[in-house]
């Protein structure tokens, strides 16, 4: 009777192992939870701009183009969805990837313009030309944080699949492409930001590979994702801003090769 070793147990894993890792075509889907990074909203006046009425600022302030004006965002936690095609050469893999991700703005604070904190002003020192006071403080009225951040991304990545010789193999992977981002800020209903940009985009992804049969892997793992600084303009006052969009991810997803 045949004895088995563990010398042929290694050589049947590792050939069972190399089977998997064919070379070929592949789709895969990925869900994951994402967290985004809170924001700072960096801009500046494009013209100049007049005060309303505030509580101690007057109406009537002129503040000149290229006095800087900024605020920080909190951003809720959102989801999001990958689809990729793929081609596997050996332990490398090559894939064009979709993404989608969302993400609900939480709140707005710290507002402040030439360096003057705004909080505690009547929200009408923001609109030039308003009769009166408004009866809301800007930190009132920014601190109800409607709004979103949505992103589109087109990725080419590149992966490598390391062979323990087990079902369950690691991988790291990173990829560059583009990314459609929509910035909508409508705390208390009044539409502050409501713009988009297109920037580059960056990823690094690392996790684990389960090896179900020769066409069918699970995976899970975490990514990191950033692009440029947003460039968007401002509904409500003549500004232009710069936003920063990083975000890091857990996932989970499949792969068929074919």
């Amino acid at each position: 009777m045949f004895k088995r070793t563990p010398t042929a147990v290694a050589v049947a894993l590792a050939l069972s192992s190399s089977a998997a890792l064919a070379d070929g075509f592949y789709v895969s889907g990925t869900l994951s939870y994402n967290n985004m990074d809170d924001t700072i909203n960096d801009g500046v006046f494009t013209q100049e701009f007049i005060t309303g009425p505030g509580t101690t600022i007057p109406a009537g302030v002129a503040l000149p183009a290229g006095t800087d004006v900024r605020w920080k965002t909190d951003v809720d936690s959102g989801a999001g969805v990958n689809l990729a095609l793929g081609w596997r050469a050996g332990q490398m893999r090559f894939e064009a990837e979709y993404a989608y991700a969302s993400h609900d703005v939480d709140r707005h604070y710290g507002v402040s313009a030439a360096g003057i904190a705004l909080g505690d002003e009547d929200a009408g020192v923001l609109v030039s030309g308003a009769p009166g006071n408004l009866g809301i403080s800007v930190a009132d009225l920014v601190n109800d944080g409607r709004g979103d951040f949505t992103a589109d991304y087109l990725f080419f990545n590149a992966f490598y699949d390391f062979d323990a010789g087990w079902a369950l193999n690691p991988y790291l992977g990173a990829g560059i492409g583009n990314a459609w981002v929509d910035v909508d800020y409508s705390p208390s209903n009044v539409s502050i930001i409501d713009d988009d940009d297109s920037v580059l985009a960056y990823q690094l992804m690392a996790g684990l590979n389960y090896q179900c049969n020769d066409q069918l892997e699970y995976f899970g793992g975490l990514r990191w994702r950033q692009t440029e600084d947003l460039e968007i303009s401002s509904n409500l006052l003549p500004a232009n801003f710069e936003i920063e969009n990083e975000s890091w991810m857990a996932e989970v997803g499949v792969r068929w090769s074919f």
